[in-house]
């Protein structure tokens, strides 16, 4: 009896599929992940959200006492014009918006949650843009809105003997939008420093000593001397570009707006260096 063998049939190979990686770890991803941590926190939220309104309630109360012979807190303004007055509360909303971008990346090395950021992403850098793009955005937006409404504020119940603004008027504008942009440079300047000291106690003094006491300083040297250089400091830099009125103790606008610049530029790039050179 012949038993007939039967050939199985062939077998063919499974086709490839494609697989692609969709975790992978992106700029984009960096950045909603930093604005996720930075609106889960309500400090942070109430802190941004101060340095506006801050602004707006005492540049509203300086320029309704302008003409009363009240007396101001020193260096809560620039000069004497009407503008100058509605500004006279950046001082503390520049403090309030240093102290949230050092706060915002010191705090993480003091409970150790930056060590896992830089495990899950690559490249550290990324880390520092995606924080600086949540940050800088978000004070900007907010001290926009803010400089505009505490110009129309400021106006209407100004009461020293100065002209008031339209915000028509030459430098006008420029002046009420470039409150956004100091907003923003001095919040990145305060995560900067966050990024390089790793103290919130460090960031924080290092901030306040360059913006708030070191003008004052500065201003005990002869004049000669402090006239060429306090203009350079980054908080008489950025009133040069927010104010109209030009004064000889400070920069041109456009020269104020190149060195305020420069040093949040330079200290962000500080930082980079600082992340790539160093541990964590």
């Amino acid at each position: 009896m012949s038993v007939a063998l039967t050939t199985p049939p062939p077998t063919t190979a499974p086709a490839a599929v494609a697989v692609t990686d969709e975790r992978r770890v992106t700029q984009r991803s960096v950045v909603v992940a930093e604005w996720i941590k930075f609106r889960s926190v309500r400090s942070n939220v109430i802190a941004l959200a101060s340095a506006g309104v801050v602004l707006v309630l005492f540049g509203t109360l300086f320029s309704s006492l302008a003409g009363s012979g009240e007396a101001l807190p020193p260096n809560a303004t620039a000069g004497t014009d009407s503008l100058s007055m509605s500004f006279g509360g950046m001082n503390l909303s520049q403090l309030v918006l240093g102290v949230l971008g050092a706060v915002f990346v010191a705090g993480e090395y003091t409970t150790g949650m930056i060590r896992t950021m830089f495990a899950a992403v690559a490249g550290r850098v990324s880390i520092l843009r995606g924080k600086a793009v949540v940050l800088g955005v978000s004070s900007w937006i907010v001290m926009t809105i803010a400089s505009v409404a505490v110009f129309f504020a400021g106006q209407a119940v100004y009461a020293g003997d100065g002209a008031t603004y339209a915000l028509t008027d030459p430098g006008v504008l420029r002046a009420v939008l470039g409150g956004g942009v100091y907003g923003a440079g001095i919040v990145l300047m305060g995560l900067a420093l966050g990024f390089v000291l790793r103290s919130t106690a460090a960031a924080i003094g290092t901030l306040v000593a360059t913006l708030m006491i070191a003008p004052g300083l500065v201003g005990l040297l002869p004049d000669s001397v402090s006239e060429s250089i306090g203009k350079y400091l980054p908080s008489n830099a950025g009133q040069a570009f927010l104010a109209v009125e030009r004064s000889d103790t400070l920069l041109s606008s456009s020269a104020g707006f190149a060195v305020f610049a420069a040093w949040a530029i330079g200290l962000m790039a500080a930082a980079v260096i600082v992340l790539r050179r160093r541990d964590a």
